[in-house]
């Protein structure tokens, strides 16, 4: 894209990493755009939880702006939603669907829902509950970006009327993620937020192994973990990490493990940005199977997959120090050519241009709304 871009983006949370894995996604995204050239303001509700868990307040890349409710929201940006060249709106945003009403009642340019949960978000639409999203939004959105991709795009635009729907998986900042010479703390570790659907996983290819060979050194990363979960004793147990010490996190491990959430495993091709995390870090990743995963990484070549107790002992015990390093660097040198932040900015401009291309007319209408915008019209 040639031209400087005016880009909003109504997100769950930037300035706080606590217990969401948006943070990071959106932290990767403005930071790149604005490396790009392009102007972005990100918009955040206040709550208490975030308010009270902030590790970066304010985010010295866009310009992030907090509003208190829907009424502050509309009286404050209505100007700079109108104006913008692309306004997107995220997955779980409080009255989300109220939002993106407003959203495309006013914008201008492109408008795009971004779906950070796909799987749980059209669970949601199945089961009637329409928070942050309804059916009849989706079909008003010029883009749905999902970080889940393969069969699910297809029912989207099937079964809902997504004009455009397209894979915006996670991403990484190759400027923070990056192998350093640490000590190795830890045989293998593990980040992620405690879920009813991931803790049988997390049992079966890590509490279990721990169990069974003491002499391995692990750790699990996260908040709301229940008091009644017994850890074995070669487990330690961190609370939270802000994103600042991940890098060190992932280097300090000999492997990591990698659990996807039931309805992201059901659907498939959904990764986690932790996956990418560690695989820019040249750590090994030991993950659970799902459809897709080999579209990412080459399993044996570039991840370890584990179903059982055994199958994780046998990654541990029988990994020579020469392997696990060569793993670790195929893995890196994938994520650094597919999955980096610049990347995922690139295929949303080649997008957002898509989406021009094939709507614009000689009135530069389209659907009913003016293209383009005194603040700059996007162009090729």
């Amino acid at each position: 894209m040639g031209k400087r871009l005016h880009v909003v983006i109504l997100g769950l949370s930037i300035t706080s990493s606590w217990g969401n894995g948006h943070a990071t996604t959106y932290r990767a995204l403005v930071r790149e755009l604005e490396a790009r050239g392009h102007d972005v303001l990100f918009l955040e509700r206040e709550t208490p939880w975030y308010a009270h868990n902030r590790d970066l307040p304010e985010p010295p890349f866009g310009r992030t702006r907090l509003y208190s409710g829907l009424d502050d929201l509309k009286s404050r940006f209505a100007r700079a939603v109108c104006d913008a060249d692309l306004c997107i709106v995220g997955s779980y945003v409080p009255q989300g669907s109220a939002v993106g009403e407003w959203v495309i009642d006013i914008a201008k340019g492109t408008t795009a829902f971004y779906d950070i949960d796909t799987p749980v978000t059209l669970g949601k639409l199945e089961r009637g509950e329409f928070d942050y999203l309804t059916p009849q939004l989706i079909p008003q959105y010029d883009l749905y970006l999902s970080f889940t991709g393969g069969p699910t795009l297809e029912h989207i635009e099937r079964r809902y009327g997504s004009p455009m729907a397209r894979p915006l998986y996670c991403c990484f900042d190759p400027a923070l993620y990056y192998p350093i010479g640490v000590e190795k703390k830890w045989d293998l570790g593990y980040m992620g937020t405690y879920s009813d659907d991931r803790q049988p996983l997390l049992d079966l290819l890590m509490l279990e192994p721990a169990r069974r060979a003491s002499h391995y050194r692990m750790v699990v990363v996260g908040p709301q973990y229940p008091a009644c979960i017994q850890w074995p004793t070669n487990i330690e147990r961190i609370e939270h990490l802000p994103p600042a010490r991940h890098r060190a996190f992932y280097n300090a491990q000999r492997f990591t493990l990698n659990l996807t959430r039931a309805d992201m495993s059901r659907a498939g091709y959904s990764p986690s940005v932790r996956l990418f995390e560690a695989a820019a870090c040249a750590t090994p990743v030991i993950s659970d199977y799902w459809a897709g995963l080999d579209s990412f990484f080459e399993i044996g070549k570039e991840i370890f997959v584990a179903a059982s107790p055994e199958e994780t002992l046998q990654v541990l015990c029988n990994t020579t120090e020469e392997k696990r390093r060569a793993v670790g660097e195929r893995a890196r040198a994938s994520a650094l050519a597919e999955h980096t932040a610049g990347r995922r900015v690139a295929e949303l401009e080649s997008y957002v241009f898509e989406h021009l291309a094939g709507c614009r007319k000689p009135n530069l209408e389209c659907g009913g709304k003016q293209l383009g915008s005194p603040a700059g019209q996007l162009v090729p």
